[in-house]
């Protein structure tokens, strides 16, 4: 087995026993970075491999004296080009900052690399992190792993296909939108919007009404994933919503499965959702292998909404169009910076002009009250269960898919997100939600499941998502066509 064929945790146990040498590990890396990056543009804004070898050698002398600092001791890390890394590039994907050179780390970047991680790049994500297709200016398109006419998704699409294709042991992604949730169903891997809170970010312009989007781990197994979410999650000053307690542990408890799982499904919820054909079939035939050959006593129901998904989307439309006009808006100031900025962009910032505060204050308390309404379905069940995405993955030429084609016909979407309707709901409530693979279609391309967990149940939610990754094991086995 090759170096890059490791799991990250069996990785991690070879480099502590000096059984590979942090040096092997980073070469490794780097020659299928060379080999696949060039064609699927995972990668950016890599750092020199002499300076890498530099650090890989510190890594490996540190280890000689019998000095480890960490889980990631050695390990290469591409970081989302939408956190600041102290000395390397950070573009968020934009042309405004193109050459901006950040002094210092974000809280999360501190903390992988604290862990011992070799900071190797960015991985490439669309512009400021703005819809579910990674492309921009500045490095162009991300491709899919399994089909490179097709897109990766996002805004983490850079970092699934990194993991995917085995340019990174694992990679961090965060998520508004679903952007670790759908580049992860659609590169067949694991991808985990912890809690709100769970990961703190620091720095951040506003720290109390910015509540919807959240860094998390992305990796091939649920091992890695809570190894790494282990790193990134636990209370910082810095960032005062922060949650209480660092979880611990994690890997050591997953195979305590719960004696049954009680999965709903909700579907398309109840008509509303418009789905590609053949999506919602691929997802409950694994839900349905899994409650028949998992923990026994587990079960599968149909469930219909407790909320009303028409209200929530426009609950939904209100918040993110003014967090999204908040970062914006600085930039506008100047006008000519109005035509580095790609259309999407700009819709978001036009539409929320003229956003009253008792607007957004209503919003706000109507996703209060959608909070309360996603606690119902918490009373029956333990997990409720939603595609990653409406749709397969498109063609990356385009800019987003403008109608999904249903079983009953096509619909048009109104704006430039709105085929990613699916993945608001555990974003809007703050709760933990893992995408897991679910399978793939005719012509093999991967679409996922959205496991969401009751209110900070992080670590039950990963017990439930291992136990589940044990049912799909042939699906797992599926290899992208480079490999």
């Amino acid at each position: 087995m090759q170096i890059i064929d490791l799991p990250a945790h069996v990785l991690s146990e070879k480099i502590h026993s000096k059984e590979i040498s942090c040096v092997e590990v980073l070469n490794a890396y780097l020659s299928r970075i060379q080999l696949l990056n060039p064609k699927f543009n995972a990668i950016v804004n890599l750092v020199d491999a002499s300076e890498l070898l530099k650090i890989a050698h510190l890594r490996d002398a540190q280890l000689s004296r019998g000095e480890s600092m960490g889980w990631m001791h050695g390990m290469p890390i591409a970081i989302k080009d939408l956190s600041a890394t102290a000395g390397i590039k950070t573009t968020q994907g934009s042309p405004i900052y193109k050459d901006f050179i950040p002094k210092a780390d974000s809280l999360m970047v501190e903390r992988i690399k604290k862990a011992g991680a070799i900071l190797i790049g960015k991985t490439n994500t669309p512009e400021f992190g703005l819809g579910s297709h990674t492309f921009n200016e500045l490095f162009g398109v991300t491709s899919n792993a399994y089909d490179p006419t097709k897109s990766a998704g996002g805004s983490s699409g850079g970092a699934a296909v990194a993991v995917a294709l085995q340019m990174l042991p694992v990679a961090d992604g965060s998520d508004f939108m679903g952007s670790l949730r759908n580049p992860a169903g659609w590169n067949n891997i694991f991808g985990m919007r912890p809690s709100f809170g769970r990961v703190p970010s620091s720095p951040a312009g506003d720290f109390y009404t910015a509540q919807l989007s959240t860094e998390g781990p992305m990796a091939k197994n649920i091992t890695d994933l809570a190894a790494l979410l282990e790193i990134q999650s636990g209370p910082d000053l810095r960032s005062p919503l922060s949650l209480e307690g660092k979880l611990t542990g994690l890997t050591k408890v997953l195979h305590h499965t719960p004696a049954s799982i009680k999965i709903a499904w909700l579907g398309d919820l109840n008509g509303y959702l418009p789905l590609e054909i053949d999506i919602e079939d691929t997802c409950l035939k694994a839900l349905q292998h899994f409650t028949t050959s998992g923990p026994e006593g587990s079960s599968l129901d149909l469930v219909k909404p407790n909320f009303t998904p028409k209200s929530v989307w426009q609950t939904w439309l209100v918040w993110r169009q003014a967090l999204t006009a908040t970062k914006i808006a600085p930039h506008l100031k100047n006008p000519d910076n109005r035509a580095l900025f790609k259309p999407e962009a700009l819709w978001e910032f036009d539409e929320s002009i003229g956003l009253e505060f008792s607007t957004f204050s209503n919003a706000s308390a109507q996703r209060g009250i959608f909070y309360q309404q996603m606690l119902e379905h918490f009373k029956s069940h333990d997990v409720l269960a939603l595609p990653s995405a409406q749709v397969w993955p498109f063609d990356k030429s385009w800019r987003y898919p403008k109608e999904i084609k249903t079983a009953s016909g096509l619909v048009s979407m109104d704006t430039y997100h709105r085929w990613m309707e699916v993945v608001i709901y555990a974003t809007l409530a703050g709760l933990p939600c893992i995408s897991v693979p679910a399978g793939f279609s005719s012509n093999g391309l991967p679409i996922g499941i959205q496991l969401i967990g009751k209110p900070r149940g992080d670590s039950e939610l990963l017990q439930i998502a291992f136990a589940y990754s044990q049912s799909i094991e042939d699906v797992l086995k599926i290899k992208p066509t480079s490999n």
